[in-house]
């Protein structure tokens, strides 16, 4: 009888073991997962470096006009006379007529610097984030432009439509506190 007293003994020990290990195991899963809410803050962002500027941020944004514009990297710029980024393939003139531009909103602006530099700037209001110009920056120039998410216009949902769509994987999360990931010369 003490035998199989004992044996009871063991087989509740054992079971009520694993049930506390399990419990324990849940507690300090959801402790870590409580800490990580609270701590760091995400947002969405473009890697630059991955981004292959195929027009779905300009349709896929859930904003009428998309939260993603160019940027454009200044350290990274020849000051082209020929931006493959500012004109069209093949274009009939080298000037600012509308003909000529890549840009199918105008976005970009061109001034003269000095011979035979021009300064390319973007205006963001106009700037759909179609990434044409990051396309022909980045096959035919030194790749400055390039897009991203800007976040004073971003409404911060947690399913990123852009990211869903995108066919690069192009569209991460970044810490809040260094929200843009920017193009440098690599």
């Amino acid at each position: 009888m003490d035998e199989k007293k004992n044996q009871y003994s063991r087989r509740d020990i054992l079971r009520h073991g694993v049930w506390g290990a399990c419990a324990a195991g849940v507690a300090g899963t959801g402790a870590i997962l409580a800490s990580k809410s609270r701590g760091q803050k995400y947002v969405w962002q473009i890697d630059p470096y991955k981004c292959t500027a195929c027009g779905n941020c300009a349709t896929f944004c859930v904003l009428q006009e998309s939260a993603v514009k160019c940027v454009h990297a200044y350290a990274m710029c020849g000051y082209c006379d020929l931006c493959t980024g500012y004109y069209r393939p093949e274009p009939k003139e080298l000037n600012t007529a509308a003909e000529n531009q890549l840009c199918p909103r105008g976005a970009i602006k061109r001034t003269y610097v000095e011979d035979p530099y021009f300064e390319y700037t973007i205006d963001e209001t106009k700037c759909n984030g179609c990434g044409k110009c990051v396309m022909g920056c980045t096959s035919f120039g030194n790749g400055s432009l390039f897009l991203q998410i800007r976040h004073d216009r971003c409404v911060g949902c947690n399913e990123c439509a852009i990211a869903i769509a995108c066919p690069e994987n192009a569209i991460v999360r970044v810490p809040a506190e260094e929200p843009y990931l920017l193009k440098d010369r690599r």
